[in-house]
């Protein structure tokens, strides 16, 4: 039986490329580094911000700090106006609600609580778990193992939705169920769109029930 369901953020709920990219290019600018390269704008949709700092540090403590010192400083309202929502957020959760708890585990960290006011859906998930609960970013399952604590759910009852190979990894190292979402990700179970999971987490215990037998 399915109890939880758990969502990534970025590239899950909301596209979110334009805006991680204005916002890691408004932090470099303002230290004296160059714009992200198309590699760093790639991964900069799955990877943390510490994990993005640290690539572009390359090692160098000082230019870390200084990196994370002018994020701590950012408003950070003009990029959650860049997010773009698959579709409208707010009844699609409630919806889901009604039959499932619902969390949301991101390697997002302190801009996590500004962009679900900015969405209007803080009060909808059970738990919320990110990089701020000073746990691993994924790929390590710290942060799914920290929401199925605090939704009060076992894993083998628990499904995440993500949109990447990290997110993959970090279900499976928590042993919880996994869906994949979009053209990023090519898990061997694996919608088109957001607007297809409920329908997926409909067929879900059947197909898991007859993987078992």
């Amino acid at each position: 039986m399915l109890e939880l369901v758990i969502f990534d953020a970025d590239g899950v709920l909301f596209e979110s490329e334009e805006s991680n990219i204005a916002f890691y290019n408004a932090i470099f600018r303002a230290v004296n580094e160059p714009p992200l390269t198309s590699e760093e704008a790639g991964r900069c949709i799955f990877l943390s911000a510490s994990q993005v700092f640290e690539l572009r540090a390359r090692g160098a403590p000082d230019r870390l700090r200084l990196m994370r010192e002018v994020s701590s400083r950012l408003d950070f309202e003009p990029f959650f106006k860049l997010l773009k929502p698959c579709l409208k957020l707010r009844p699609f959760l409630l919806d889901l609600r009604d039959r499932y708890k619902l969390g949301l585990a991101t390697n997002r960290s302190v801009t996590v609580s500004g962009m679900l006011e900015h969405l209007g859906i803080s009060d909808v998930f059970h738990a919320v778990t990110s990089c701020a609960d000073n746990v691993r970013p994924k790929p390590a399952p710290d942060m799914l193992h920290l929401c199925l604590e605090r939704a009060g759910v076992e894993a083998s009852k628990a499904v995440y939705i993500g949109d990447s190979e990290t997110d993959e990894i970090a279900a499976q190292a928590a042993r919880i169920h996994f869906l994949g979402v979009g053209v990023r990700i090519a898990s061997q179970n694996r919608v088109s769109g957001l607007a297809d999971v409920p329908s997926e987490l409909d067929r879900l215990p059947v197909r898991l029930a007859s993987q078992q037998t």
